[in-house]
């Protein structure tokens, strides 16, 4: 029998900002065992229950780190990443909502990277918007970069290699686009199917890129010590420890071909590994494209595989999806009863075959995409919200207040007072649907946060400033 393995779910933990740092966080797929249908063993959707932590112990931050490395910017992008013809520029398409892209059955038909937006799906912004109804309604995006495909030898030079390396290193986390569907219409690059030695094609070329680097790395350095101690250009020097440490496991995850984000370190090690620009410090979310048959019934023969390799190779989240079950969803998008009696369709099909619960409800994963590549960048959103307009503004998680309230304008930086503050869901039970905050200061939940205030998930925020002109010199 062929071994089926459902689709898995994310159990993300948040991270924190110490030290300046800001911490990896938890990217672990989760499986739950159903009850054996056809002799085929299924895995449920359902999200596993929160880790509760015992005392003041730390969270277990298990492999995916590299939030660590990464820019603190409010502005970052994903790019995805992949072979030629696996689907990248079609789910670029399908995650802006429009076809922006040029999806053709060609290689390295995205030869420049392109750029897209697309709206980040938000329950609390919708409802905050449905509520105050105002004129101007401005929802948090994330950027997203289709990179030109990539095919052995692109750390050579070979194919678009030159310039697919250099657009990923542009990009702040990677989407790791990989196919495991037949088609006869599609062509693959290497004439067949296989997605573990796809993974290990592009994973491949992004070592050899970081091993180049470290190379270099490495020479500029002693190159500097040189002309610290004003040595000859043909002396050998000793590296310091803190450097040589780093180097080494850096050099050790690189030749094992693994990320050197999934990868421990020190926070002195980190600082400087960050200087480096190492493509695998980036976070990387593992997509499957299957078929959409495949998709329907939960299960395909290669995912037990792929869940492997990512295992074996540091960790990371899985997610399962089918263009061509998003493309034919979304070319519907204009008939919403022909587009509900398609996902009934699909959800009947999983029902024909004696899968049945809410894991066989066919439903988009789009939106699931959007904002797991949102997690993976640290990045969260906070309302403003009035008669006039509501807003989602986006910053990085552990972001204090004062800097929030700059990302408004940097006046409110500059001049912060204090930042007037409502939990998302005390406005919601106590607002009664109307646009005011008063049932919410009449009990109590409207708070006023000074400076060393940690900005949370969905608080809606008023900030108080005062800017005065600055001082002739």
């Amino acid at each position: 029998d062929r071994e089926l393995l459902g689709f898995t779910t994310v159990d993300r933990s948040l991270f924190t900002a110490r030290n300046n740092n800001l911490l990896g966080f938890l990217l672990s797929t989760n499986n739950h065992t159903q009850k054996e249908l056809q002799k085929q063993q299924h895995y449920s959707f359902a999200m596993p229950p929160k880790n509760k932590k015992k005392g003041n112990e730390p969270e277990d931050l298990g492999l995916m780190k590299a939030a660590r490395f990464g820019r603190v910017k409010n502005n970052l992008s994903m790019g995805f990443v992949g072979l030629p013809n696996v689907g990248k520029s079609t789910l670029t398409n399908l995650l802006a909502g429009a076809s922006h892209a040029e999806a053709a059955n060609y290689p390295f038909c995205t030869i420049d990277p392109n750029v897209v937006t697309c709206v980040v799906p938000d329950q609390k912004f919708k409802y905050l918007a449905n509520v105050y109804k105002p004129p101007s309604v401005v929802p948090a995006v994330l950027k997203i970069v289709d990179i030109a495909g990539l095919i052995a030898g692109a750390s050579e030079g070979a194919g678009l290699g030159n310039a697919f390396l250099s657009h990923i290193a542009a990009v702040d986390g990677i989407f790791h686009l990989v196919r495991a569907f037949d088609s006869d219409e599609i062509v693959h690059v290497d004439d067949s199917v296989d997605p573990i030695r796809d993974l290990e094609t592009i994973q491949q070329e992004l070592c050899l890129k970081d091993k180049e680097t470290l190379t270099k790395v490495c020479d500029k350095e002693k190159d500097r010590i040189r002309k610290e101690k004003g040595a000859s250009r043909s002396s050998d020097v000793p590296l310091s420890d803190l450097f040589q440490g780093a180097y080494d496991k850096c050099k050790a995850l690189i030749d094992s071909n693994t990320p050197v984000q999934t990868g421990d370190f020190g926070d002195a090690e980190v600082d400087i590994i960050k200087e480096w620009g190492l493509i695998t410090t980036k976070p990387q979310i593992y997509v499957v494209n299957m078929s959409q048959k495949n998709f329907i019934r939960k299960g395909s023969k290669w995912l037990p595989k792929i869940q492997e390799w990512v295992k074996s190779h540091g960790g990371g989240q899985i997610i399962p999806m089918s263009c061509e079950f998003e493309q034919a969803l979304f070319d519907l998008k204009d008939y919403p009863d022909e587009q509900q009696q398609f996902l009934d369709d699909c959800t009947q099909q999983a029902k024909d075959l004696g899968l049945t619960g809410p894991q066989f409800v066919a439903k988009s994963v789009i939106p699931r995409i959007i904002r797991s590549g949102r997690a993976a960048l640290c990045l969260q959103s906070f309302y403003t919200a009035g008669p006039k307009e509501v807003r989602a503004w986006t910053i990085m998680k552990g972001c204090a207040a004062p800097q929030a309230a700059g990302v408004i304008h940097t006046d409110f930086e500059r001049g912060f007072i204090k930042a007037e503050v409502a939990n998302f869901d005390d406005f919601k039970a106590l607002s009664g649907g109307q646009p005011s905050m008063a049932k919410v200061k009449e009990a109590g939940k409207y708070r006023q946060e000074g400076k060393g205030y940690i900005m949370q998930e969905g608080d809606i925020v008023v900030f108080m400033h005062n800017v005065t002109a600055s001082k002739k010199k």
